[in-house]
C-alpha cells in the first residue's frame, strides 16, 4: 500500500491529557487532524510482600536513582506499605529535571540533594552519577521490563547497588481500536508500547501507516519489530514528540 501524502488521523498511544491546555490539541487544530489516546500499556505495582522476596534492605543504601515519574511512585509507595522513613541524607538521581522536581509530591525538597541530568539523556545522568560513584551505595527502582544500560554501568565501574523490580508493565487490550479505525499515524513512546501492539496484534501489518516513536529505545524497538519508523524524537530541532510531529506535518503539507 503505498504512503498517503497527508496525516488525518493520529493515535497517541498514552492517556488522554487531563487538561485542554496540552500542546497535542494546538496541534491537532493548526493541522486539522483528529488525535485519539489510548495507552497500549498500563503499570502495576509489586506488592510489599512480593517486594521482600527480592531481599533489598532500602535503608542500606544511600542513593536511589529515578529514571521515571513511575519509579518515583513505586519506591515512595512500597516504603509507605513497608513503614520505611527514608533518611534525610539520601541522594537522589533523576533522569530528568521533570523527575526531580516530581519529588516535591514526597520529599521536602530543598533539604535533600536532588541531581539530573542536563538534557535528559542516559548519558547526562551517568556523567552526574559518575562524580559521586565512590562514595554512594546506589538502589535502582525499576519496572521488570527496564533498560539495562544504567545497571551495566554501575558494575563496570563497580559501584555498590542493587536493582530493585517494584512494578510491572502489561499490556493493555488495543485490538478493538485498531481493528474500528484504521489510523494515518500511531505513535509509540516506549518498547512496552511496541510489545503490545503484537501481543494484540500478532500478524499486524504495517501497510501504509506512518509510525512515530519517542526516545531511542522506542525507534530501535519499532525497527527491530520491521516497522518503517517516519517521525523520530527527541531530535536537536524537535526535543518533544508535540515538536516532531508538527516539523514533520509542516514538511507534508508542502509536497
Amino acid at each position: 500500500m503505498q504512503v498517503k501524502h497527508h496525516v488525518q488521523s493520529i493515535l497517541i498511544s498514552q492517556p488522554k491529557p487531563e487538561t485542554e491546555k496540552s500542546p497535542y490539541y494546538d496541534l491537532a487544530k493548526k493541522f486539522n487532524v483528529k488525535l485519539d489516546f489510548f495507552p497500549f500499556i498500563r503499570v502495576e505495582g509489586l506488592s510489599a510482600k512480593d517486594f521482600r522476596k527480592q531481599k533489598i534492605d532500602i535503608l542500606n543504601f544511600t542513593a536511589v536513582i529515578f529514571t521515571s515519574r513511575n519509579s518515583v511512585d513505586h519506591f515512595f509507595r512500597v516504603c509507605e506499605e513497608m513503614k520505611i522513613k527514608v533518611s534525610q541524607d539520601c541522594k537522589y538521581f533523576c533522569i530528568t529535571e521533570a523527575v526531580a522536581l516530581y519529588l516535591q509530591k514526597f520529599i521536602l525538597y530543598r533539604k535533600r540533594k536532588v541531581f539530573y541530568g542536563a538534557d535528559g539523556s542516559t548519558k547526562s545522568l551517568l556523567e552526574v552519577m559518575n562524580k559521586h560513584r565512590d562514595n554512594e551505595k546506589f538502589l535502582f527502582p525499576s519496572s521488570d521490563s527496564q533498560k539495562k544500560d544504567i545497571e551495566e554501568w554501575l558494575k563496570a565501574n563497580k559501584c555498590e547497588y542493587a536493582t530493585a523490580t517494584l512494578y510491572k508493565t502489561v499490556s493493555n487490550d488495543v485490538k478493538e481500536i485498531l481493528s474500528t479505525k484504521e489510523y494515518d499515524m500511531i505513535v509509540f513512546f516506549s518498547p512496552s508500547g511496541v510489545r503490545s501492539l503484537f501481543e494484540n496484534l500478532p500478524q499486524y501489518q504495517q501497510n501504509g501507516t506512518r509510525i512515530g516513536a519517542f526516545g531511542p529505545s522506542t525507534s530501535a524497538a519499532v525497527e527491530e519489530a520491521g516497522l518503517r519508523l517516519d517521525v523520530k524524537a527527541p531530535a536537536p530541532q524537535a526535543p518533544s514528540m508535540v515538536a516532531a510531529l508538527e516539523q514533520y506535518l509542516s514538511e507534508l503539507n508542502k509536497k
